[in-house]
């Protein structure tokens, strides 16, 4: 078999046929599509795995070890990650502002793909936030958790946090944030909420849609997400 040129150098010899073009992606990407057409290349596709969700007996398992250790912010970080689903980017950009007390909701700013939404946590998680928040009042900044050192925490610091109760509690698998709102999600879904119900928390639809969906069933997302959340594993 003929040895191939590496990709980078056929870039460099296609480049030539372009240099005087005026071009944008989607002119780009029919192009090649076109190409692989002509060329007979099929499209390869990869076997999809489902991700790994913890049991309701390992997420227990695991914050009892969280509760052991009597970190207190640790275990504020590691519930709102839970109750909430949201992403580690976005819980390392929280500001004490953004929590809701009254209405138990965290305003999510420009997360994943620059969307704005709401998320909710339980009544019974208020009094917890609300004594943490007041106790953290005299902070330097707005950030709702903050590291010994007094900055903002990276994505890597609340990872290693999760990975250390991982290891505490002899967990098979690390449990990671990820998986814990892969947990929630599918909490939930078991309980019978709805996928319309679920997206405007889980940040995976478009700002126009997300929009769409705040206005007609917020409401009653947040009355699904009250009922049930009482039977959480924690």
């Amino acid at each position: 078999m003929k040895k191939r040129t590496t990709p980078r150098k056929k870039s460099l010899q296609i480049i030539k046929h372009f240099r005087h073009e005026s071009l944008d992606y989607n002119y780009l990407r029919t192009v090649f599509v076109n190409l692989r057409k002509e060329l007979g290349v099929e499209v390869g596709s990869k076997a999809k795995k489902l991700p790994y969700v913890p049991t309701e007996e390992e997420i227990r398992k695991y914050y009892q070890t969280v509760w052991q250790s009597k970190n207190m912010q640790d275990m504020i970080i590691i519930k709102t990650l839970l109750y909430t689903g949201i992403r580690v980017s976005e819980l390392i950009r929280l500001k004490i502002p953004d929590v809701d007390l009254d209405s138990c909701q965290i305003r999510i700013t420009s997360g994943k793909g620059q969307k704005d939404r709401i998320v909710p946590f339980p009544k019974s998680f208020r009094e917890t936030l609300a004594l943490y928040i007041r106790s953290n009042s005299n902070k330097a900044t707005s950030s709702l958790f903050e590291s010994s050192w007094a900055k903002q925490y990276s994505d890597r610091g609340i990872r290693k946090i999760l990975e250390k109760y991982s290891k505490l509690a002899g967990m098979e698998k690390n449990i990671s944030p990820h998986k814990l709102r892969h947990f929630l999600f599918t909490w939930l879904k078991k309980k019978g909420i709805d996928d319309a119900l679920i997206q405007p928390y889980s940040g995976h639809e478009t700002r126009q849609s997300l929009e769409v969906y705040s206005k007609l069933s917020l409401d009653k997302a947040q009355d699904s997400y009250d009922k049930n959340i009482k039977d959480f594993p924690i």
